[in-house]
């Protein structure tokens, strides 16, 4: 196996090198074994200690050269010079099986010179989320980095209490980050900063490179991602929870499942991160946050955007991010009437009208997102009993509904585009807390319904129920 440096060569300013602390007793506990496949990784040989090693970071192969990548960013609104991978490593880059350059990162590999005080380390249950959210979000379409594998380090870590610690393998197409462009405009070398924009037109943007203006077309391009992004969150009901610029990615993956979470009840003002005081981050606010993540990447591009003249830059770069807005608007439009199954053509006074009204019941009557837009494919076939269960406001819904299936939704796009199984909140703890307790029976079952979401199967009906009324408010940590 060849792990490349590239990003560690081209731009050694950005990069650490450094070595993953030991794990004393290695176990694996999850692997995509369809992704080892995809990376021309032989599923059985990872599972062996000199695979587990690799997903470790404690047996690489000769030649590789892991490195904490530096970053800066805003969190929470400020600004913080110098972040970087505090707990993770970049081992390298791999080319897959259709040729795509890919890296492979760890995450509670031990303190880096980023660490900031912390441990560096990462407990079992954090760890097993992002393998499952990420799991279920690649399933449903949505662009992210991916989980390869967890493993047990037979370490505990300091948490609120002692708990077993893990390390997350993931894979992304790069972690190239809105942070990563601050860091390197902080510097004030603006030949770093063309370097580093050279090398994300090259690994996700290359169409970039034939505009008259690359770096323009670069940022042109992450706006274009980003707003399709959010967007698709958003239609899920997913909740990043901590969208800081250091958090977002130029390639348009999600990254960083800390404080994630899905939607139970249907509310723009749901916050789930035990850190977001102000509900900077709450769903409803989302593209808000991912306009202004943008921006900050536009101040650190200035100086590549135009040579000579910075108000030109300025111009430059509001004109493009006036882009977000309706692009995000145009996918997310799309996205609801895919839902409600509406047909193509319609006009859009009238599906914007539509989704409106609905959303304002939804909100109003504490409906679960995901069950109703699932059973709603019932209604359209003539059955509307199994949607009408979830609203205590039946008038208002049954008038809804009279309007709706007027415009013949199509029942078949609405079983395709709404998914019957998300990681739902009560499970994602429940599969988490007999992991961390030695049972992966529920984790390895809450992965096989995520990782087919669309498809209703015998068997798996808990996993389709919303959160039982008892399980009250819902918070997520950063599990740092």
């Amino acid at each position: 196996m060849v792990l490349g440096d590239r990003f560690a060569r081209e731009l050694p300013e950005l990069a650490v090198h450094w070595r993953a602390e030991d794990a004393p007793e290695p176990r694996l506990l999850a692997l995509d074994e369809a992704l080892a496949e995809e990376l021309g990784l032989d599923p059985a040989w990872l599972r062996t200690p000199e695979g587990i090693g690799l997903l470790v970071g404690t047996d690489v192969p000769e030649g590789a050269d892991p490195v904490a990548q530096a970053y800066a960013g805003h969190q929470f609104g400020g600004y913080s010079p110098r972040l970087g991978d505090g707990r993770a490593l970049l081992l390298g880059e791999l080319t897959d099986r259709e040729g795509r350059l890919r890296d492979l990162h760890l995450k509670g590999s031990g303190r880096t010179p980023f660490a900031r005080g912390g441990d560096g380390l990462a407990a079992v249950g954090p760890m097993l989320r992002e393998y499952v959210v990420s799991t279920a979000m690649h399933a449903l379409g949505i662009p992210t980095t991916r989980s390869l594998a967890v493993v047990a380090t037979g370490q505990d870590v300091a948490r609120e209490t002692m708990l077993p610690g893990a390390v997350l393998a993931r894979v992304a197409s790069s972690h190239l980050r809105v942070g990563t462009f601050q860091y390197a405009a902080a510097t004030r070398d603006v030949e770093l900063l063309r370097r580093l924009a050279d090398h994300a037109i090259d690994r996700h943007h290359p169409a970039a490179r034939e505009a008259e203006n690359p770096y323009l077309a670069l940022y042109e391009a992450v706006v274009g991602a980003q707003a399709e992004l959010v967007a698709r969150w958003m239609l899920v009901g997913f909740v990043h929870g901590v969208m800081n610029t250091d958090n977002m990615t130029i390639s348009g993956e999600t990254i960083d499942y800390g404080p994630c979470a899905f939607l139970d009840a249907y509310d723009p003002a749901t916050v789930y991160s035990s850190i977001d005081h102000s509900g900077r981050y709450a769903y409803g606010n989302q593209p808000i946050v991912a306009e202004w993540n943008l921006a900050r990447l536009a101040e650190a591009m200035l100086p590549l955007l135009h040579d000579d003249q910075q108000q030109q830059a300025i111009d430059l770069a509001v004109a493009a991010l006036g882009t977000f807005r309706p692009r995000y608007n145009a996918v997310w439009s799309a996205g609801m009437r895919a839902k409600l199954g509406l047909p193509e053509g319609l006009d859009e006074a009238v599906s914007g009208a539509l989704v409106d009204e609905l959303l304002d019941l939804l909100v109003k009557n504490h409906v679960d997102a995901t069950s109703f837009y699932r059973r709603l494919a019932t209604a359209a076939r003539g059955d509307a009993e199994p949607v009408r269960l979830l609203v205590l406001d039946l008038a208002g819904l049954d008038s809804w509904l009279e309007r709706w299936r007027a415009l013949s939704p199509d029942a078949d796009l609405m079983d395709r585009t709404n998914p019957v199984y998300i990681p739902r909140n009560h499970l994602v703890e429940e599969a988490l807390d007999a992991a961390t307790a030695g049972d992966l029976g529920l984790l390895e079952q809450l992965v096989d319904a995520v990782s087919a979401p669309f498809e209703e199967r015998s068997g798996l009906e808990r996993y389709a129920e919303p959160a039982p009324e008892d399980f009250g408010r819902y918070r997520t940590f950063c599990g740092t």
